[in-house]
């Protein structure tokens, strides 16, 4: 038995054994049946997390954050893919719950109802991620993404910014980059201004749709002096085609993503961007379910809010390159 307790990760089995079974089972090639193991007990070893895309490299820090915060564990992270499609998203994570997790971690809040009700009734431990705006079951990590947007339309603002555009993708079903242009809009609103142009196109995020929708927005308002875009990806493409037509990024046009990718300070006429933390977001969420799975706080909710730090850079000509 104290084998089988060794090869669960029992806590209390000493390092020294659970090394000798180890490798003991690696040299016979053992691998252990968790299928079977599972119906001895309630909840499995598993962690449940649903991303909306794994081809963004926003969710890769994620990702990165949440393996590596398990990795010394007996806690095995399982991954689900809604590619933004509710009835998708609900899907998975049933699914997922089929295999009763120890714990989930779920991409947003605001949740559909029917959605909401099966994580409620699974009553295990669950953080939702990335936006802390809106109704949260259990626990939270990440931040308010309207509040995101409208600090960033307040940083331009205040260095004088007056006619912006936005350009988009998803807005429809993403719903953070949504409440960011709501946000964002609703501070031009204050200081009696609008979008002078606005973009959106439903499709994934890409460089080369940046491209694209930039050649569009200039079309239709080329006197934009500003254009705030749904993230990183999108204005790395959109600087490219300013560089490819000779439109001087600075000094002829201000381009603000959204992340703070290595993308966006990657090359000369730096992109303006709202820096979050991806990585962190993700090692907050998993270091919360491993308190509650393992009874360290079995019963204490979290909200952990990691604010974006605005980086104007070289993108916005004479002007402070951060803001608190």
């Amino acid at each position: 038995m104290t084998a089988s307790r060794a090869l669960r990760g029992a806590q209390d089995v000493s390092q020294a054994t659970v090394l000798k079974v180890n490798n003991a089972a690696k040299e016979i090639g053992y691998v252990g049946n968790h299928l079977a193991a599972s119906l001895t007990k309630t909840n499995s070893n598993l962690i449940g997390v649903v991303l909306p895309n794994l081809t963004n490299v926003v969710f890769s820090h994620v990702m990165n954050g949440i393996t590596e915060a398990l990795g010394n564990t007996i806690f095995q992270p399982v991954f689900g893919v809604t590619e933004w499609d509710e009835d998708r998203e609900y899907e998975v994570i049933k699914n997922i719950l089929s295999w009763r997790p120890a714990g989930m971690i779920v991409t947003g809040t605001g949740l559909p109802a029917s959605t909401r009700l099966i994580l409620e009734r699974a009553n295990i431990p669950l953080v939702q991620i990335m936006d802390t705006d809106g109704e949260v079951i259990d626990s939270v990590v990440g931040f308010s993404h309207e509040k995101a947007g409208y600090d960033m339309a307040q940083a331009l603002l205040k260095i004088g910014k007056r006619r912006i555009g936005f350009i988009g993708c998803i807005v429809n079903n993403d719903r953070r980059a949504a409440k960011r242009r709501v946000g964002f809009r609703r501070a031009l609103k204050e200081a009696n201004l609008d979008f002078c142009c606005e973009v959106n196109e439903a499709a994934v995020s890409s460089v080369s749709l940046g491209r694209k929708l930039m050649q569009e927005a200039l079309q239709d308002c080329p006197d934009m002096e500003c254009i705030y875009f749904t993230n990183d990806d999108i204005a790395a493409g959109a600087l490219f085609y300013c560089i490819e037509r000779g439109i001087d990024v600075p000094s002829r046009l201000t381009l603000v993503g959204f992340n703070g990718m290595d993308i966006s300070n990657s090359f000369p006429g730096r992109l303006a961007t709202s820096v979050t933390d991806l990585t962190g977001i993700g090692t907050e969420a998993a270091k919360i379910l491993l308190k509650r799975c393992t009874g360290e706080k079995s019963e204490v909710s979290e909200r952990i809010v990691l604010e974006p730090r605005i980086e104007l850079g070289n993108s916005v000509s004479n002007a402070p390159t951060e803001y608190d």
